[in-house]
């Protein structure tokens, strides 16, 4: 890399990461997006860019930057970065897919409460209902779908493997790893109206866009519960709050939404039996100290010209 060059941190880092930028001869600048043109402003000299998946990085950012080099994002997703424009100028991107265990406990966290009826349970407690709430169900030989079968996929079937579930997944990559208890499926359709709970994995892009919509919701059994902890976008949230609310599927925990936060009066926060939490996937202590670390490495690597493990283009 060339001496002092300029990188630009979009994201707040420990100051002890900073110190390591600022050790391989980088001036770091911070600079978060919600600052507009000044972000534009900051990138005419730099080389590098460390950003997460709430800094969006268009056509438009990647032109105001004509020597950069590197995009590091302290993400596993990569929908916030015009992945075209970024090779067009033949800019390394790379990402962090190493929040695997959190997301996978996330999600067996939702499908827990789901089955459980957990969220009811507290709210009848809070309103003096002791004992009005209705049965819930094991987990123990019901079947779990996984649609996309990466690192978190594959976590999260080690998970309900040991929960005695029934694991089966769909994926259309053609190279897939074999795992123990784990079916794969080749039609989605029948994975979907046979699965007691479908669990997203996949990536946000063209093709997974809605990738649940109201037809694919309806294959699903009334009895059967949607989770998703991957990105809003994958799911119809029109098509999902008209399921829930006409009771086409029992319920849904989400991580993710298509707007976030949420507008105040979206539809889908008033639907029966859905948990919302705020996008807390990777949002541990020691996950996201793993990223971040990762992030910087990435960077790192990039403008030495040096391959990383974690390289998208």
């Amino acid at each position: 890399m060339s001496v002092r060059s300029k990188v630009v941190v979009a994201v707040p880092l420990a100051q002890s990461l900073v110190d390591q930028l600022a050790a391989h001869d980088l001036t770091v600048v911070p600079a978060g997006r919600s600052e507009g043109g000044d972000f534009e402003s900051a990138l005419a000299e730099a080389e590098g860019l460390l950003v997460s998946s709430n800094v969006f990085v268009d056509r438009g950012v990647i032109a105001s930057a004509p020597k950069l080099r590197v995009i590091s994002t302290m993400s596993v997703g990569l929908d916030h970065i015009d992945l075209a424009a970024a090779r067009e100028k033949q800019i390394v991107v790379t990402n962090t897919p190493v929040p695997s265990d959190a997301v996978a406990d996330l999600t067996m966290a939702l499908i827990i409460m789901l089955s459980r009826r957990i969220c009811e349970g507290m709210r009848a407690v809070a309103s003096g209902r002791w004992s009005e709430v209705s049965l819930g169900g094991d987990l123990a030989g019901k079947h779990l779908l996984l649609v996309g079968f990466g690192r978190i996929g594959q976590a999260v079937a080690r998970r309900a493997l040991a929960a005695k579930m029934d694991v089966r997944y769909f994926d259309t990559r053609s190279s897939m790893p074999d795992v123990d208890g784990v079916d794969r499926l080749v039609d989605l359709a029948k994975g979907l109206a046979g699965a007691d709970f479908v669990s997203l994995h996949v990536d946000l892009n063209v093709e997974t866009r809605n990738l649940m919509g109201q037809h694919e919701l309806n294959l699903m059994k009334s009895t059967a519960f949607l989770v998703n902890t991957s990105r809003g976008g994958v799911v119809d949230q029109a098509a999902l709050t008209s399921a829930l609310t006409h009771g086409a599927i029992a319920g849904a925990g989400l991580d993710v939404l298509q707007d976030e936060p949420p507008f105040p009066d979206e539809p889908l926060l008033k639907a029966p039996n859905v948990i919302v939490v705020p996008h807390i996937g990777s949002a541990t202590r020691e996950t996201r100290s793993a990223m971040a670390q990762c992030a910087v490495d990435n960077l790192l690597l990039g403008l030495r010209n040096e391959p990383s493990p974690f390289e998208v283009t």
